[in-house]
């Protein structure tokens, strides 16, 4: 079966498309998945490769924050390294389009295994969307607020949805509110005004300090929103 015709045959049909799936190579030619995916892993040396976000060139000084915040992490782990990820919890905004957007998994292209990824751009909808708030734990999805239309996200809104949070942290996470809850959110101007401050002292989150453009310390952009999109 893997013979250069074959070969050739199954390279021409990736060619003519790099979404194609391995399955429909097979059924087109007329022979089994598990072959299909010989040939072009072991023959062609192709895997499917995703694309990823092109983000901006950190300079010195926003490294250095970097590591600093990492050390206070480090440190707050440290204090309590068994219950440290049940005191943490996460809030993001994202914008939700009345459109279906392309997801990470319909961006595959067959790749030879030492190319780069692939790059794409976001591109940007001026109508058809609604901001979403997401607080969330370990153990899920806490709120989500979606914002009215016609309101901004300032201080006392968010303040609000804090207040709500807090609500129901005591109902469903009676053991996370005995101790300090640490927060993180990024840094939003709502986020850092001072009345927002205040109410977080107030309800008594432990607010963490977030980095600019961070990969490691921004789990909602990488781990929850793609999948909430998706089923969206």
């Amino acid at each position: 079966m893997t013979n250069p015709e074959i070969i050739d045959q199954i390279h021409k049909l990736i060619l003519e498309d790099r979404r194609i799936l391995a399955k429909s190579i097979a059924e087109q030619l007329g022979f089994s998945r598990d072959c299909a995916g010989s040939i072009i892993h072991e023959d062609l040396d192709k895997w499917k490769l995703s694309a990823k976000w092109v983000l901006k060139c950190l300079n010195t000084d926003q490294k250095f924050q970097w590591c600093q915040l990492s050390e206070q992490l480090l440190e707050f782990f440290g204090h309590d390294p068994n219950n440290f990820l049940s005191q943490l919890v996460t809030m993001e905004e994202t914008w939700l389009h009345h459109y279906d957007p392309e997801a990470k998994q319909q961006s595959l292209k067959w790749q030879h295994s030492g190319s780069p990824h692939p790059q794409k751009f976001q591109v940007q909808k001026s109508t058809g969307k609604v901001l979403a708030s997401i607080f969330w734990d370990q153990d899920g999805i806490l709120l989500i607020d979606y914002l009215p239309k016609g309101q901004t996200i300032n201080a006392e809104y968010y303040s609000y949805l804090l207040v709500q949070l807090k609500d129901i942290l005591k109902e469903n996470r009676r053991r996370k509110v005995t101790k300090a809850v640490l927060f993180s959110h990024d840094t939003a101007p709502a986020h850092r005004a001072l009345a927002t401050l205040k109410k977080l002292a107030y309800l008594g989150f432990q607010c963490l300090d977030h980095p600019p453009c961070s990969l490691d310390l921004a789990p909602s952009d990488y781990h929850l929103l793609p999948g909430l999109k998706k089923k969206i």
